[in-house]
């Protein structure tokens, strides 16, 4: 009697342990700026983890990829039940966990992917009037290459050095987000900036409609297959990195325009356990409806398009996430 009095009081402390300590972790998701995918991309997927987990998880503004990457690294704290996840381009994220970037260097992002989000679109956006057709012309033209820290910053300097154009040369550098760069080209007080984002981007919808009003149409720097840049991509970041179109029809611009594409992924801490990852990629793959509906870009985030990755990358899968994908029959 004592015995199983002694069992069932000792399983019962074991799960009301394990229920606290579920209501402690806390999930944090690192993701963009205002103007973008990643925040409220980020901003649905912790309320689906909230609502269907025992984990409090929430979404906040950063200047996206590369400061991503450092919060996973340096704010991740599992002693606490704190786990930065984060939104990010693959290239930020390669060289982040690679410790081939400057700021991890000597301390690379110990980080493991969770899934595929959808392709972000390398978008250089002008306007028709403003001449400019290939990434060379830029020179001599008012520039923003993206807020500091981002993702978009980072792709954006390694176009520019693919294709020999020095930041030095641009009649003036501007290093602003999202929304602040569609800004900046609505009020004539930049020539181009560089974005990388879903399609369609909400500011760049915007940033189209304005210009039309005004008699101008929005129009993007071609990056050709054939291009030094793509060359430059295919050689230094193999798989990352692959042709893609901004279809005319997108944003209403005069013709289609060849550019590049990066599928976007949901990286966690490699620290984060097992069995919490596994929950939340169940959360947010059992509610895609909920995911769908809210973010448009969104509709690429599926277990088919994630599968085909799972095995391919230089960044591991998370166990947790393969954990599921297998119980699905993603993958074998």
């Amino acid at each position: 009697m004592k015995r199983n009095f002694f069992i069932g009081a000792l399983i019962w402390i074991v799960m009301f342990s394990s229920s606290v300590s579920a209501k402690q972790i806390k999930i944090i998701f690192a993701t963009g700026g205002i103007g973008g995918v990643y925040l409220y991309y980020g901003t649905q997927i912790a309320a689906i983890i909230t609502e269907n987990t025992p984990y409090q998880a929430t979404a906040i503004q950063t200047a996206a990829s590369i400061d991503n990457n450092l919060l996973l690294r340096d704010k991740t704290d599992p002693e606490k039940g704190i786990y930065f996840c984060e939104t990010s381009l693959p290239d930020s994220a390669y060289v982040a966990y690679t410790g081939t970037h400057k700021l991890f260097k000597e301390k690379p992002a110990p980080s493991r992917i969770l899934w595929m989000m959808y392709p972000n679109y390398l978008q250089i956006v002008t306007t028709a009037d403003r001449g400019i057709k290939t990434v060379k012309d830029l020179a001599g033209k008012r520039v923003s290459t993206g807020a500091p820290g981002s993702g978009t910053e980072f792709t954006a300097m390694l176009v520019l050095k693919a294709a020999g154009v020095k930041p030095d040369s641009f009649k003036k550098w501007e290093k602003l987000g999202a929304k602040e760069s569609t800004e900046a080209l609505s009020n004539g007080t930049i020539d181009a900036y560089f974005w990388s984002g879903g399609l369609p981007t909400g500011s760049i919808v915007e940033l189209a409609t304005t210009l039309k009003r005004r008699n101008k149409t929005i129009s993007f720097v071609s990056i050709p297959k054939d291009s030094d840049v793509v060359k430059y991509f295919d050689k230094n970041f193999s798989g990352l990195a692959e042709p893609g179109v901004i279809s005319k029809g997108v944003y209403e611009s005069k013709s289609d325009t060849p550019t590049i594409r990066f599928w976007n992924w949901v990286l966690a801490p490699k620290s984060l356990p097992d069995n919490v990852a596994y929950d939340m990629v169940k959360a947010v793959f059992t509610h895609l409806d909920q995911l769908h509906r809210a973010i448009k870009p969104a509709s690429m985030t599926t277990a088919e398009n994630t599968a085909k990755f799972i095995g391919k990358t230089t960044i591991p899968f998370h166990p947790g996430a393969i954990k599921y994908f297998k119980e699905i029959g993603a993958v074998k």
